[in-house]
């Protein structure tokens, strides 16, 4: 019994090592039966980043499209010496006179020379030669000189130019030329890849990559910018922006600098809406643009919940003008617009670029929210005044502050106290220069204009105020002062 037991003894050890060995044993099976499926499945799960792309087919691609710009301005440039008039040389000679050093030099010649203004970039969109690029890298050019890659010059001529958007088109003359694809701004994704190709600093065929970093970006302009991390710097204006398929998505524009230079921020033209102003600048060599009259704000939280709205949406009203085409279609301040001729004006910034897009003239719908109610109105669509109407009218006021109405030739000042006094006059403008219009009824150089179509004048801007406001086949009549003698006159442009 003893020497039984003691077996038994014995074996209990042995049994237990069975047990934790098999306990191991499953254990170990469990493990790859579960966790080592999922870590497979973790392995074969696709990465979301690879790697950073190769933008060498993209230059190559794009690349031969795109030019330097060289703007160049004329400055007068004066050499020789100091001349005489020759009459005063025979004097000299004829009495033996002595000829002061540097009169016998030739007279001061006043010549003209070139003098580099800026440099910008742009990129063909036609083979014939016609090229897209900012607008600022044009502006006050005498001359514009575009080189292409291949190192041949052109001068170009402006096509046209719109500074509202900052899109201008120039021709050269040249055929043949490898023109852009252009591709959907609309498309582009946040954090998309995205490079840029021009001339900063001069340094043409720079190229630089970034990712789209925002859309609809709003400046305070008239475009939603794409906003990008690209580089940018001056000389980098009118390039193209270009998507990974070798598209041009946009016109490189804009930068947010402190110090002038590149800080990260970026901003791009959509190409959608640059060919849409392209388009008119080719045919008419202006942007037509509508307009309704109406000063806007943004419509807050706050604001919504006043009127009654679901959400903050639409274009707050904040006045009118008189005679504008919304007055006439019952637009009232405090009206907030939420849709015009069909589309939603999601953010204040909306209406203006849908307005400005459509033909003056057009009959349109616009619904606003009026008394916690949509209403529905009719609107004629008016004409928006242009850049360069507006500067030219701009221009003719400061010349009227000087006292210069050039469209019918005169050049007039205020009597002063003293004038007023002796010549017994309670106002009146003193011609100083007369040619044009004015001279061929009569004015001379010295009469004092009294009044004009019966409204007294005291100051030059008046009379250049009353002529713009008169129709051109109509005359004005003026009444005018020569010596002891008030004469009567009609000037007919």
């Amino acid at each position: 019994m003893k020497s039984n037991q003691s077996a038994t003894l014995t074996h209990r050890p042995r049994s237990w090592r069975k047990i934790l060995f098999a306990s191991f044993i499953t254990a170990s099976v469990a493990w790859v039966t579960w966790y080592a499926p999922t870590s497979v499945a973790r392995a074969e799960a696709p990465a979301l980043v690879t790697g950073l792309p190769s933008f060498t087919a993209l230059v190559d691609a794009v690349g031969p499209s795109v030019v330097n710009i060289r703007a160049v301005e004329k400055v007068k440039a004066r050499s020789g010496g100091a001349g005489i008039d020759p009459h005063m040389l025979e004097f000299f000679r004829r009495f033996g006179m002595p000829i002061p050093p540097g009169f016998g030099e030739a007279p001061a010649q006043e010549s003209e020379r070139s003098r580099p203004r800026g440099v910008g970039s742009g990129f063909v969109i036609s083979a014939d030669g016609y090229i897209m690029t900012n607008a600022h890298v044009i502006e006050g050019a005498d001359e514009l000189v575009v080189t292409l890659p291949d190192q041949r010059e052109f001068t170009a001529k402006v096509v046209g130019s719109d500074s509202r958007t900052d899109v201008a088109i120039v021709k050269i003359e040249a055929e043949g030329l490898r023109a852009v694809q252009t591709g959907d701004a609309n498309a582009l994704r946040v954090r998309e890849w995205v490079i840029a190709i021009g001339s900063p600093y001069g340094l043409s065929n720079t190229v630089t990559a970034g990712i789209v970093s925002a859309k609809q970006r709003e400046t305070g302009d008239y475009l939603p910018f794409i906003q990008t991390d690209v580089a940018i710097n001056p000389g980098n204006s009118g390039g193209p922006l270009i998507n990974m398929n070798g598209q041009v998505v946009g016109i490189n524009s804009q930068i947010y600098s402190r110090s002038g230079g590149f800080q990260g921020i970026s901003f791009a033209i959509p190409i959608d809406e640059a060919l849409r102003v392209s388009e008119q600048l080719q045919a008419q060599g202006f942007v037509t643009r509508g307009r309704i009259g109406v000063a806007i704000d943004q419509v807050s939280k706050e604001v919504a919940q006043e009127a009654g709205l679901k959400k903050p949406a639409g274009a707050l009203i904040r006045g009118v003008e008189n005679g504008s085409p919304a007055a006439k279609a019952g637009i009232l301040p405090g009206d907030i617009i939420l849709k015009f001729d069909g589309a939603a004006i999601e953010q204040t910034p909306d209406l203006p670029r849908i307005v400005g897009n459509t033909r003056p003239g057009t009959r349109s719908t616009v619904v606003v929210w009026r008394d916690q109610k949509e209403v529905t109105l009719r609107i004629t669509v008016g004409e928006f005044e242009r850049s360069d109407q507006a500067a030219a009218k701009a221009s003719q006021g400061d010349q009227a502050e000087k006292g210069v109405i050039e469209s019918v030739g005169l050049q007039l000042r205020a009597l002063n106290e003293e004038e007023r006094r002796e010549r017994k006059l309670p106002h009146g403008l003193l011609v100083e220069a007369v040619s044009g219009a004015a001279a061929r009824a009569g004015i001379e150089v010295g009469d004092v204009l009294l009044s004009a179509s019966n409204r007294k004048l005291q100051q030059p801007a008046e009379l250049a105020k009353l002529i713009e406001k008169q129709p051109k086949d109509q005359p004005i009549y003026l009444v005018y002062q020569r010596g002891d003698w008030v004469q009567y006159t009609a000037i007919r442009r």
